[in-house]
């Protein structure tokens, strides 16, 4: 036999088949949890730490841009709001061409207007209105047209122990609190700068749930008062 095609032949045998390639570093599936391996072996706390900081940095984007947490921090808003109940503030409400409407709870940023705080008010006029205190039955006028407040107004409380008769500039709300005896509102500021009234580009959003405590958990709904 010629040697040559001997030796041809175990040398063609001995190299692997293109199936038996080692050299292949995988899909793109193996090589990310590859990296993700790696990355893992390097955070100290592996997998357990990334999925805490993943679930923090998810958390973050959600309150920056979606919902906010706020605490009631007096009696202003009560018997809706107590002291201490925490509320989530819808942060898009109003970010697409919406704007408050009357009889919302808002939370702005009261700093220059009421003080140097975040503030939750209920919505009473907005940019255009003519809001008076009171007509001979002692209720708010909105536009002429007298507001029936019974059914969130706080018992034994009136609607205003403060007259007062206001034009709504456009672009700002007329807000006042639902315990009208407890509340430092559009009312104690007239004589300040703006006048009382909160510019809507300060409000941060729409309070729209009541989430702690469980027992007094609820939706937020903009009453019919108003409409």
């Amino acid at each position: 036999m010629d040697t040559e095609a001997q030796h041809a032949e175990r040398d063609r045998s001995s190299r692997p088949s293109d199936s038996e390639d080692t050299s292949d570093p995988g899909g793109p599936e193996e090589r990310s949890r590859f990296a993700l391996s790696r990355v893992t072996e390097w955070v100290p706390g592996g997998r357990i730490t990334l999925t805490l900081l993943a679930c923090l940095l998810f958390l973050l984007l959600l309150s920056t841009f979606v919902l906010r947490p706020f605490q009631i921090p007096s009696g202003s808003m009560e018997q809706g709001l107590r002291i201490g109940d925490r509320v989530l503030v819808n942060k898009l409400a109003y970010r697409f061409g919406a704007e408050p409407r009357r009889g919302d709870i808002v939370v702005f940023d009261g700093t220059g207007y009421f003080g140097h705080a975040d503030y939750i008010k209920r919505v009473v006029g907005v940019g255009g209105d003519h809001v008076v205190c009171c007509d001979e039955e002692g209720r708010i006028q909105v536009n002429g047209r007298p507001v029936d407040e019974s059914g969130f107004l706080y018992p034994g409380d009136s609607p205003s122990t403060v007259p007062f008769d206001v034009a709504v500039p456009a672009g700002t709300l007329f807000v006042l609190g639902d315990h009208r005896g407890d509340s430092s509102d559009s009312r104690d500021h007239l004589g300040s700068p703006g006048g009382g009234m909160v510019p809507v580009d300060e409000v941060i959003g729409r309070a729209d749930w009541i989430v702690w405590p469980f027992g007094h958990a609820t939706r937020l709904h903009r009453p019919d008062a108003y409409a």
